[in-house]
């Protein structure tokens, strides 16, 4: 590393390191790696769909917020995901749990890979319809590692 000094008021000196070119390479490289990292999930970037409403291959853009829940109904490239929340009750001054059910949308190249009792990631998009709302993200935990209270 290269250091530079610069004059900022008489009498005090600031050091100034220069990035040589291999530490400017290697920082690309990782952007670029993190990057091709956010695509590849659960199978997703084995093989190509084409699937307008995949986050991964498709148009569609996930962003906002992420849940994770139970998936409890599956249908075609839809899933049924429920979740538990705390919501704190003022009369009461206590917080009382209540269940959300979410529907989703599971792309086409990932749809094989999810089942009924899976631990899901899904995110916020674009309205798809009426109450489709979200997207498929990751995959968290199968059906035989989730734990049966």
């Amino acid at each position: 590393m290269k250091k530079e000094t610069k004059k900022t008021r008489p009498g005090v000196v600031e050091l100034k390191k220069q990035k040589t070119s291999e530490e400017k390479r290697t920082e690309l490289f990782s952007s670029q790696v993190r990057k091709e990292e956010k695509k590849i999930v659960a199978g997703a970037g084995k093989n190509s769909c084409n699937d307008v409403t995949c986050p991964f291959h498709g148009r569609i853009k996930a962003r906002g917020r992420i849940f994770e829940g139970k998936v409890t109904k599956k249908f075609l490239k839809r899933a049924v995901i429920e979740f538990e929340r705390m919501i704190y009750v003022a009369k009461y001054e206590r917080y009382a749990k209540s269940k959300t059910k979410i529907h989703a949308r599971i792309p086409s190249c990932i749809e094989n890979s999810i089942s009924v009792g899976d631990i899901i990631s899904i995110q916020e998009c674009r309205p798809i319809s009426k109450i489709i709302h979200f997207v498929f993200i990751k995959k968290i935990k199968d059906k035989m590692e989730v734990k049966f209270k």
